[in-house]
């Protein structure tokens, strides 16, 4: 959570910015504008996003609406709420819970989080990627950024900021918001983003979570993440794992010796569900899907410190008094 910025909006749509949720030094890899803010009677407190500058608003705006019919089927989606603006000035909202980006979640902590943590943490992510992806959806947009911690577990943001940036057949290499580390080569080059994809940013974030980088040393890794972490990553989607239901199991396995193998290759059948993926507007409706919640990692006692504390900034601070709004209203001519 950190203060305003003179370029910052004091409103957007029918809520009052009250904080930013991301910290300086991480904005660059965020697809989009994050916002604390409350409603103007001071009875509703949200987490309000727009697109960054620069990005097309039509896109991100599509990916906006997206996740909000897809989110109610995905339980650690994002839960958007409402989506509003104009063609020029799109934003949605999802409900306030006290939420760390993993960024955030890495400097309360100190640095790295344990390795059973991120087992933890990975495993809750893939069960919902398995879902989403068993919908015929892809997140395209998996990084540390789009990680939001709570103290129930995880949920995923920034639903489609590869979409967004780009449409299929422009190279998204080098553009805002996408964090280089966690685009796989085919989704870099303009491939139209699918599983493969999330699974390759999958080992992205775990890598992120275990040593603080997208991209680390092999012997950076926690020795028992080495293998997951590399096939995951691998430029090949060939060689990466199948499902991230086989990730899941990966990572939830009882007997989970160091070093276990994991397998080259993935079937013909996960190819061919890789490639038929797409947002969630373009194929059929979403199927309610029950995730279960149990395992989720219980957060290390900084982290909730952390998460305790931001509620409480929030909760003590007070609606700025009235000024421009965002976007500012068109002048007559």
């Amino acid at each position: 959570m950190e203060s305003l910025r003179q370029d910052d909006p004091t409103h957007v749509g029918p809520y009052v910015t009250l904080a930013r949720l991301d910290a300086a030094p991480a904005e660059r890899a965020v697809p989009e504008r994050r916002y604390l803010a409350r409603g103007a009677d001071g009875e509703r407190t949200v987490l309000v996003c727009v697109p960054r500058v620069g990005a097309d608003p039509s896109r991100w705006a599509l990916e906006a609406e997206g996740a909000r019919r897809l989110s109610p089927s995905l339980p650690r989606f994002l839960p958007v709420a409402e989506v509003g603006g104009t063609a020029g000035f799109p934003w949605y909202a999802a409900a306030y819970t006290p939420v760390l980006p993993l960024p955030a979640v890495l400097d309360a902590y100190g640095g790295p989080l344990p390795e059973e943590y991120v087992r933890g943490l990975g495993a809750a992510l893939a069960q919902t990627l398995a879902a989403a992806h068993a919908q015929g959806v892809a997140h395209a947009g998996l990084s540390p950024a789009a990680v939001l911690l709570t103290a129930g577990g995880p949920l995923l943001g920034c639903f489609g900021a590869a979409r967004a940036a780009a449409p299929d057949g422009v190279r998204r290499t080098g553009l805002p918001g996408l964090d280089p580390g966690c685009l796989a080569a085919e989704s870099a080059s303009g491939g139209r983003p699918g599983p493969p994809g999330d699974i390759f940013a999958f080992g992205a974030v775990l890598a992120y979570a275990a040593t603080g980088h997208t991209v680390p040393e092999r012997s950076e890794l926690p020795a028992g993440l080495r293998d997951l972490v590399g096939a995951c990553l691998s430029a090949d989607p060939a060689n990466r794992p199948g499902s991230a239901q086989e990730l899941h199991r990966m990572l939830t396995a009882p007997a989970r010796a160091v070093g276990a193998t994991v397998p080259a290759a993935r079937t013909a059948a996960g190819t061919a569900a890789g490639t038929a993926a797409g947002p969630a507007w373009d194929g059929a409706a979403p199927v309610a899907t029950v995730l279960d919640h149990t395992a989720d990692p219980v957060a290390p006692g900084r982290v909730v410190a952390a998460l305790a504390a931001q509620s409480a900034r929030l909760l003590a601070a007070e609606l700025p008094a009235p000024r421009d709004s965002f976007p500012p209203p068109l002048k007559a001519h």
